[in-house]
């Protein structure tokens, strides 16, 4: 008997040269063989009579060849083979493309299966290219990813050779196994590659997704548990309603919710490793500044750390207004700063004198140093490495760590995304907030659209017309890049206004004084495109035009959309569009219909798929093998539960039941680091 980790090429019919086909597919022993699980089942156990057949359906016909297979030469490269099968109520014609391998195999007077599309024209019913096997193969077929090198077949042999020879081994603790009502893994395994029936696919399915998710969620909780290191500083006193008192607004329910959470982390004698999570408006800069006033009241000092110089100074003024009148220091520190002034603010931070530091990159600076940072927050923390994070971080001791993102993420991917942060959600929006309204419309359309971008211009308010790109391609066909579009509308539709140009290709310096300009309102239009989906508030942005908006995924549109709506002055989003069906359709009637970033980014992870979904965010875990997260959300939830259960009865997996359960979490621990 052989064992999961015996080396492929000790498997029976795998030589050097197949080890090495196989190893490229990322299978390198046994057990990786037998988790390479099919991509999808063809079955042949579900046989149609021919008589009941229904055009366009897929079916498994059983039938005996009653007629000689014909050669018909088309042209160069292309030859049929035709004959008829009969299954006793009935007659279907066959054609094979190309493959005079496979008609030389089949027998006149021979019962096979097939497998295929049927289709009926004016000679009666037939079927092209259709699956054919052997009657011994009457049941589910697996298929698998299949190589240049090594096709289906060839997987599925190997296969079969390793279940007949290998001892599998169940990674699921027993008493978990039992508990979910779940195969064990022999039936499961089997049944993976070689399904008995559908409900026993069903049943083997069910046990590798939830084994998967599982394992993940094991090795999250645990490394979200390494991460409560002991904390330096400790909140002994909650100053948070003399933050509160002279605000000329209340504060949201949700602010207030996730305020309390943070301090109850910052309390707890832990190190506090939480993310804020909001949409666009929802109001995290003042539960950043409730945080930061606690830890100056308490003696200590507070970092914010933005991607831009721009959003940083924004951050700078917002904090400063809320900290007026208080004690507290804040100070800003960036690139562009001179000399003098970069020196004086060190002075300040170093020495304890300000309490609060905003800043951006700058802030990793060497000759940087705290009197005693105790609180490290990064804005669109995504736009930050690990390393950066962690640098300013390293400032302290045992600093707490808050990161925000206003990339609203489905609630049921919480777990998986952010598996090492514990998560705060700002779902509402601070009373006051403008009303945004969407709409969708053809190119066509595109100068009454200019003429109301003009009604809003004319009030003194100004807007943004978003395109996809930023140069022109003759590949492209009718999609709007920035640059020709800025050149065009500045000196034709809106020649009598202040038009600004922005993209990413610009220089910082250059994006800055564009970003500057239309901030103070010089710039009333601007042309831009998704540089902005991360930007600066400019309360008087009323309008925005988003060109060829089929190009964009949802939750980028509603970042984008986000520019907009931040003042007292109700707002228009329009998406022009000349896809109106089909997918694209389908997103910008999301668009159009919806306000509440979480229920699109949750759309948006239905329509795109999971694998689409985490890939844009850089998220950092494993691929999935088996599971899919929106599918099988249920079944996320009950795995996350089981986990939780299981560690608070055994924290470092030391019982010999969870063994298996043990090594392969530690496996995913060099995963995850590696991502």
């Amino acid at each position: 008997m052989l064992n999961s980790s015996t080396d492929i090429r000790f498997l029976k019919g795998v030589g050097a040269r197949r080890a090495e086909y196989l190893n490229a597919m990322g299978i390198d022993t046994v057990g990786a063989l037998l988790r390479f699980f099919p991509r999808r089942y063809e079955d042949f156990g579900n046989i149609k009579r021919i008589s009941d057949l229904i055009s366009g359906e897929f079916v498994c016909i059983k039938g005996k060849i009653t007629s000689d297979i014909s050669e018909h030469y088309v042209r160069k490269n292309m030859t049929l083979y035709k004959f008829t099968v009969y299954d006793s109520s009935g007659y279907l014609g066959i054609t094979i493309f190309n493959n005079k391998y496979l008609a030389a195999k089949l027998h006149t007077g021979s019962e096979y299966l097939f497998l295929g599309k049927a289709n009926l024209d004016r000679f009666g019913f037939n079927m092209s290219s259709p699956e054919i096997r052997e009657t011994s193969f009457e049941g589910i077929i697996p298929v698998y990813p299949a190589s240049g090198k090594m096709s289906s077949a060839s997987i599925e042999k190997l296969v079969r050779t390793a279940l007949k020879i290998t001892r599998a081994e169940e990674i699921l603790p027993e008493s978990v196994r039992l508990k979910n009502r779940l195969t064990d893994i022999s039936e499961a395994m089997e049944n993976i590659h070689f399904p008995k029936s559908r409900q026993a696919l069903n049943r083997a399915k069910a046990y590798f997704v939830f084994e998967e998710l599982f394992v993940l969620a094991t090795s999250l909780m645990l490394l979200k548990g390494k991460k409560k290191a002991t904390a330096f500083a400790v909140i002994n006193h909650d100053y948070t309603g003399q933050f509160y008192k002279p605000l000329r607004f209340e504060p949201t329910s949700a602010q207030i919710k996730a305020v309390n959470e943070c301090l109850s982390d910052m309390a707890s004698g832990r190190v506090m490793n939480r993310l804020i999570e909001g949409d666009v408006g929802s109001g995290k800069t003042l539960v950043a500044a409730a945080l930061m006033y606690n830890m100056a009241k308490c003696g200590y000092q507070s970092a914010l750390m933005a991607p831009t110089e721009i959003l940083a100074e924004q951050h700078y003024e917002s904090l400063s207004a809320f900290f007026d009148g208080s004690d507290i220091g804040c100070v800003l520190l960036t690139g562009s700063m001179n000399k003098s002034k970069k020196t004086a603010v060190k002075q300040k931070l170093l020495s304890g004198e300000a309490q609060v530091a905003v800043g951006t990159h700058a802030l990793l600076s060497s000759d940087v140093e705290f009197n005693d940072l105790a609180l490290v927050i990064t804005d669109e923390q995504h736009r930050f490495g690990v390393n950066q994070r962690s640098t300013l971080a390293f400032k302290g001791r045992n600093a707490h760590t808050l990161v925000m993102s206003a990339t609203p993420i489905p609630r049921t991917l919480g777990l998986i995304i952010y598996g090492d942060l514990d998560i705060s959600i700002l779902d509402e929006y601070p009373r006051g907030r403008a009303k945004t309204d969407s709409y969708a419309v053809k190119s066509e359309l595109r100068g009454r659209v200019y003429n109301y971008i003009k009604k809003y211009l004319d009030k003194g308010l100004q807007g943004y017309i978003v395109c996809p790109m930023v140069e022109e391609s003759e590949q492209t066909g009718d999609l709007k890049s920035a640059e020709e579009y800025f050149a065009n509308i500045s000196t034709g539709d809106f020649k009598k206004y202040n038009v600004g140009l922005l993209h990413g290709k610009m220089k910082a310096a250059d994006k800055d004084a564009v970003m500057r300009e239309f901030k103070s309102g010089k710039i009333q239009l601007l042309v831009c495109t998704t540089v902005i989906e991360v930007g600066i508030d400019v309360p008087n942005a009323a309008i925005m035009v988003i060109e060829n908006a089929e190009r964009f995924g949802l939750s980028q549109l509603h970042q984008l959309r986000g520019r907009i709506g931040r003042g007292r002055f109700n707002s228009t989003c329009i998406f022009i569009s000349d896809f109106q069906k089909g997918p694209a359709g389908e997103r910008l009637a999301v668009m159009t219909n919806n306000s509440d970033g979480f229920k699109i980014a949750e759309e948006d992870l239905r329509l795109r798929g999971p694998g689409d979904f985490l890939g844009q965010r850089q998220h950092g875990l494993p691929d999935l093998k088996i599971a899919d997260l929106y599918a099988d959300n249920d079944m996320l939830k009950l795995a996350s539960m089981a986990a939780a259960d299981l560690l608070e009865h055994d924290p470092k997996l030391k019982s010999a039941e969870n063994a298996n359960l043990r090594a392969e979490v530690i496996r995913m621990y060099k995963k995850l680091n590696e991502n």
